[in-house]
C-alpha cells in the first residue's frame, strides 16, 4: 500500500513507527491521532446537543458542564490547533520545497511524543483526582482556581501540548529557511509553505504566553499564590488578557495553513495560475502580524477603557483586510478558468463560503454596540464554529481529498465523496446557522437549560448535528475503503504543478532521487509567462 510503510529499511511494527524520524510516517501518525480525537470530541458534542432538545433527560447539569469542557479541550488543543501543520504540514512541507526531510527529524519525533503525552494526560484527567474538569475550555479564573475537579492535570497536559507546538514551529521555520531546493527563491515557494512559515512564527512567539498563564494557575492552586484570585490581591481579568494574547493568535495557527491549502487547490482545479501570488503570500504574514494585536475584542464587556475598546475594534476590522484579499484572489483565479469540479474543489469552495460567513459575523461582533448585545450569546458559538469548523475543518477535508492519492497511493470513490459533502454542508449549516438566530434572540451560551421560546432553534440545530455526523460517516467510510482496496492512484491525478506531484504515489523514503532545481513559480499553466 505504501512504500514508506515497509520498503525503507526501518523497523516494522508499532516500535518502527514510534521510533521513525521520517516526516511522512510522523505525518501519518499525527493524522490518525487527530481523526481519533476528532471523533471523540464530535461524539461529546452530539451528546450535548441531545441534552439541549430535552434538558435533564440524558444528563445532569454537572455532567453537561464536564462534557462541554472536555469537548472544547479535545477539539481545540488536540485537533484544531495542531491539525493541519502537524499532519499535512509534516508530510508535505519537505516535498513542496524539494527537501528530503525536515531540518530536525529527531526534534520532529520528540514533538510527536509530546503530543501523545499531552493527549494521554488530558484523557487521564477525566478519571484521576476530582475527575473531569468543569471550567470550560478557557479555564477562566478564579473558578479554575477554586473548583475541586482535576484542573491541574488538564492544565499541565495543555502545557505539554504547547511545547509540542513550539518545537513544530521551530522545525518548520528552520526547514523553510535552510532546506529549500536550489532555485526556490521566496517568491517561488508554494503558498502552503508561506502559510506554514507564518504559522511557525506564531507558534514560536505566542505559545509561551499560554504556557506561562496555565503554569500560574497551577502554582496558585498548589501554593496559594495570588495571581488571579481577587481575595488574595490577584486580578482575574489579567488571566483573560494572558489567555487571549495567545488564543487569538492561535486562531491563525489554525486558519493560516487552511488558507494555504485552498491556495494550492484552487489553481489546480481552475487550470490557471493563482491570481495575485505575492498579495496572497504577504497577506499571510499580515494576518500573522496583526493577529497578535486584536486579543482585546474578546473582552469588550470585561471592563476596559473606551479608548482601548475603540483601538481593539479598529484592529479587528483591519485584520479582516488580508483575509478579504485572499478570498478575492481565490475567486479571481476561478474566473474564466477551465474548472474541474472534483471533491477537493467542492470542499475548498465550501471553505470559502463558510469562512466568509464566519469572518463577516466576526466583524459584526467587532462593532462595539453590536458586541454588547451579542457577547455571551449563541451568536458567539455560531461564529466560533463557522471559523473553526467551517474554516479549519473543511480545509482539513479539502487537503485530505486533495492529497489522499499522494499519501496512500489509492483513489477514493468520487461520487461517495460528493454525497458525503452534501450531508456535511446541509448538516453544518442547520447545526450552526440556527445558533446565529438563537443568539440574536438572546439565548445565552453554555447554559444547560433555557426558556421554551428557544426550543425550535435548538431542535433544528440538533437535527443538523445528526445530518452532519451522517456526512462524516459517509466521507470517512469512503476513505477507509479506498485505503484498503481503492484503485491505484497515478502520480499526478489532478494535474498539479508543485513538486509533490513529481514523485511517485506514495513518495519514496527520501522523497527525491535527486534534489530538483527550480526555475519557475509553483503554479504554471498555459497563462503563466514567468
Amino acid at each position: 500500500m505504501s512504500s514508506f510503510y515497509s520498503d525503507t529499511g526501518q523497523r516494522s511494527g508499532i516500535a518502527g513507527w514510534m521510533m521513525s524520524v521520517d516526516h511522512k510516517r510522523i505525518g501519518i501518525m499525527y493524522l490518525s491521532a487527530l481523526l481519533l480525537f476528532f471523533s471523540i470530541g464530535t461524539s461529546l458534542g452530539v451528546m450535548m446537543r441531545l441534552n439541549l432538545i430535552s434538558p435533564g433527560t440524558f444528563m445532569g447539569v454537572h455532567t453537561y458542564n464536564r462534557l462541554f469542557t472536555i469537548h472544547g479541550i479535545i477539539q481545540i488543543f488536540l485537533f484544531i490547533i495542531p491539525g493541519i501543520p502537524v499532519s499535512f504540514g509534516n508530510f508535505f512541507l519537505p516535498l513542496l520545497i524539494g527537501a528530503r526531510d525536515v531540518a530536525f527529524p529527531r526534534l520532529n519525533r520528540l514533538s510527536w511524543w509530546l503530543y501523545l503525552a499531552g493527549a494521554f494526560l488530558v484523557l487521564a484527567s477525566l478519571f484521576l483526582g476530582g475527575g473531569a474538569l468543569d471550567t470550560g475550555w478557557t479555564f477562566y479564573a478564579p473558578y479554575s482556581i477554586k473548583t475541586k475537579t482535576n484542573v491541574s492535570l488538564a492544565l499541565f497536559a495543555v502545557f505539554i501540548l504547547g511545547f509540542s507546538s513550539i518545537l513544530t514551529g521551530v522545525n518548520f521555520v528552520t526547514t523553510i529557511h535552510r532546506l529549500r531546493a536550489p532555485g526556490m527563491k521566496w517568491h517561488r515557494m508554494p503558498l502552503f509553505v508561506w502559510t506554514l512559515y507564518a504559522t511557525g512564527w506564531v507558534q514560536i512567539l505566542a505559545t509561551p504566553v499560554i504556557a506561562i498563564s496555565l503554569l500560574l494557575i497551577i502554582l496558585e492552586r498548589f501554593f496559594g499564590m495570588g495571581f488571579f484570585d481577587p481575595l488574595k490581591g490577584g486580578d482575574p481579568v489579567l488571566f483573560e488578557h494572558m489567555f487571549w494574547i495567545y488564543s487569538h493568535p492561535a486562531v491563525y495557527i489554525m486558519i493560516l495553513p487552511a488558507m494555504g491549502i485552498i491556495s494550492e487547490v484552487v489553481p489546480v482545479f481552475a487550470r490557471k495560475t493563482l491570481f495575485g501570488y505575492r498579495a496572497v503570500a504577504y497577506s499571510a504574514l499580515a494576518i500573522a502580524g496583526v493577529g497578535y494585536l486584536v486579543w482585546g475584542h474578546h473582552m469588550f464587556t470585561s471592563g476596559m477603557s473606551d479608548a482601548s475598546r475603540v483601538v481593539f475594534s479598529l484592529l479587528t476590522f483591519i485584520v479582516a483586510v488580508p483575509s478579504g484579499i485572499k478570498v478575492f484572489n481565490w475567486v479571481a483565479t476561478l474566473y474564466k478558468g477551465s474548472i474541474r469540479v472534483d471533491a477537493p474543489l467542492i470542499f475548498a469552495l465550501t471553505f470559502i463560503f463558510l469562512f466568509s460567513i464566519g469572518g463577516l459575523t466576526g466583524l459584526i461582533q467587532g462593532a462595539l454596540s453590536a458586541n454588547l448585545h451579542l457577547h455571551g450569546t449563541y451568536w458567539i458559538v455560531a461564529h466560533f464554529h463557522y471559523v473553526m469548523f467551517g474554516g479549519m475543518g473543511f480545509s482539513f477535508l479539502t487537503a485530505l481529498h486533495y492529497w489522499f492519492p499522494k499519501m496512500f497511493g489509492r483513489m477514493y470513490n468520487e461520487r461517495q465523496a460528493k454525497i458525503g459533502w452534501f450531508f456535511l454542508f446541509v448538516g453544518f449549516n442547520m447545526l450552526y446557522f440556527s445558533m446565529f438566530i438563537l443568539g440574536v434572540q438572546g439565548m445565552p451560551r453554555r447554559y444547560f437549560d433555557y426558556p421554551p421560546e428557544y426550543f425550535t432553534g435548538h431542535l433544528v440545530s440538533t437535527i443538523g448535528s445528526w445530518i452532519l455526523v451522517a456526512g462524516f460517516v459517509i466521507v470517512f467510510r469512503n476513505l477507509i475503503i479506498a485505503i484498503r482496496k481503492g484503485p491505484k492512484a497515478p502520480d499526478n491525478p489532478w494535474g498539479g504543478t508543485t513538486l509533490e506531484w513529481k514523485v511517485p504515489s506514495p513518495p519514496p523514503h527520501e522523497n527525491f532521487e535527486e534534489i530538483p532545481v527550480i526555475t519557475r513559480g509553483p503554479y504554471h499553466y498555459g497563462n503563466d509567462k514567468k
